[in-house]
């Protein structure tokens, strides 16, 4: 299971951290992200840290402001998010699955969802 927390309302440019906290054995062998789905839009991938190297991908629209770590020892993920916009709010979702191209190409796919997590950015 995992469950999203860390979403809240803040001012343009300010700052969040999310955390996707996940429970059982095997969660350092899985890739984590986040996805996000504001009102009337369909749900978009945000990023992805893989299990092996803790490789990182990012969606063009986040990069160079938010940061996706994991804590494999607190079988948690983060989403550092840095300067954000009025264009990030949304609803935030965590997944979790192996790596594979689902992440971007058929994210509906993936085995584990957590219960998202709102971020409203006021301008």
């Amino acid at each position: 299971q995992l469950q999203a927390s860390g979403g809240g309302l803040v001012q343009a440019g300010g700052s969040l951290r999310l955390s996707c906290a996940a429970s059982g054995r095997f969660f350092s062998s899985y890739a984590v992200g986040w996805f996000r789905q504001a009102p009337g839009k369909e749900r978009e991938f945000v990023a992805v840290v893989r299990s092996t190297g803790g490789t990182t991908y990012y969606a063009d629209s986040v990069k160079g402001r938010f940061t996706i770590s994991r804590d494999n020892a607190k079988n948690t993920v983060y989403l550092q998010m840095n300067n954000l916009e009025p264009e990030d709010t949304a609803v935030y979702y965590c997944a979790a699955d192996s790596w594979s191209n689902h992440w971007f190409k058929r994210p509906g796919l993936l085995d584990y969802w957590g219960q998202g997590t709102q971020v409203t950015v006021s301008s």
